[in-house]
């Protein structure tokens, strides 16, 4: 008969948690390279936000 040894849940947990992260960090990297805002294009966006309100 063999027996199967099941990972610790709390092993799982942690090993999900870090995939999770990792996955959302370079989501977050190719986002902020694909959306380059200068401080100026972010203040006319303000400013335009501000004047349609």
């Amino acid at each position: 008969m063999k027996t199967y040894q099941k990972p610790a849940t709390g092993k799982l947990v942690t090993r999900f948690d870090n995939e999770l992260k990792n996955l959302l960090m370079e989501d977050l990297r190719s986002f902020r390279e694909r959306n380059l805002f200068s401080p100026s294009n972010k203040q006319e966006a303000v400013q335009q936000q501000l004047s349609a309100a």
